[in-house]
């Protein structure tokens, strides 16, 4: 029987080698859970896997994406299916991973996605830029207390998204998540963390190594490919960091610096995110032969 197994957990933890080695020993195949690594050139802000590093193993759902294109979990969900069941019909075994965690769940999980109403859209984003993403997210809390409690009261496109599906259809935003049950196709999942000093650490040596190896230039080449007009692409930890210094004094220690701060924020929320999940085992990404002790807990 195919098990397909889900790496997960936050940024910088060495998620990406575990997947690989995962791979190889069961005879499998990786598959992208991290949102910006569907863009095609955004490769040194995100950490994307190298040739050499995928050591042979095929790995899918990279570089599909036009950094104009907006993201959409709903197509995430459609095509990473896809390509697990693919996988699972020719004997191989899906090795999802990622730090995106809705993008995880949206697989394995019965998420549901509403369509969009571009007028509604228009109409609440008027509305916020007026009233404030404060009274917006008052707003919701009225509206669906628990959607509400999910959100954060900064994050105006979650906040407008919400309130567009409960006028779209009728029922609590919240009526579209569900309480996480048994994983899809019998799913494993397996998470990788590190202390909390030791994972800033390797999140400022990540920042550093990224614009010593290009990502300045990274960012030039892709506002040729239209990355000032991405809703998605555009803000992406480093990138915006960047273009916002490109639009101001040039100062790209100061955008170094206030992207390692962004990704250690970041790297919190995601360790909050998928601690909420209780299917996930959970080893410690600094132990010795990490790969043989998931594959351990894999064969029990």
């Amino acid at each position: 029987m195919i098990r397909p197994v889900a790496v997960v957990g936050p940024t910088a933890t060495g998620k990406t080698a575990l997947a690989v080695e995962l791979a190889l020993a069961l005879g499998g195949e990786v598959i992208n859970a991290d949102a910006l690594q569907l863009y095609r050139g955004m490769d040194i802000g995100t950490a994307k896997i190298t040739e050499e590093e995928k050591r042979g193993v095929p790995h899918h759902l990279f570089d599909v994406l036009d950094v104009t294109q907006t993201a959409s979990v709903a197509a995430y969900q459609r095509d990473a299916r896809l390509r697990a069941e693919e996988l699972i019909e020719a004997g191989r075994v899906p090795v999802l991973t990622g730090g995106s965690g809705l993008y995880v769940q949206a697989v394995l999980d019965d998420l549901r996605f509403p369509g969009t109403e571009p007028a509604i859209r228009a109409r609440l984003g008027e509305e916020a830029a007026e009233l404030g993403t404060p009274a917006m997210h008052a707003r919701l809390a009225t509206l669906d207390p628990v959607a509400a409690a999910k959100i954060l009261p900064t994050d105006v496109r979650r906040i407008v998204r919400a309130l567009e599906v409960i006028e779209i259809t009728g029922e609590p935003f919240s009526a579209n998540l569900t309480v996480p049950g048994p994983a899809r196709y019998g799913t494993v999942l397996v998470g990788v963390d590190r202390e909390i000093a030791e994972l800033d650490a390797r999140v400022d040596l990540r920042v550093e190594l990224m614009f010593a190896g290009g990502l300045v230039d990274e960012v030039h080449e892709l506002i040729g490919r239209g990355l000032r007009e991405g809703k998605t692409a555009a803000r992406a930890l480093g990138y915006q960091q960047v273009l916002a210094e490109l639009d101001g004094e040039g100062d790209f220690a100061a955008a170094a610096a206030a992207t390692a701060q962004a990704t250690r924020r970041f790297v919190r929320r995601q360790r909050s995110w998928f601690r909420r999940d209780a299917r996930i085992r959970w080893f410690d990404g600094a132990t010795d032969e990490l790969a043989a002790r998931v594959l351990d807990v894999l064969d029990q």
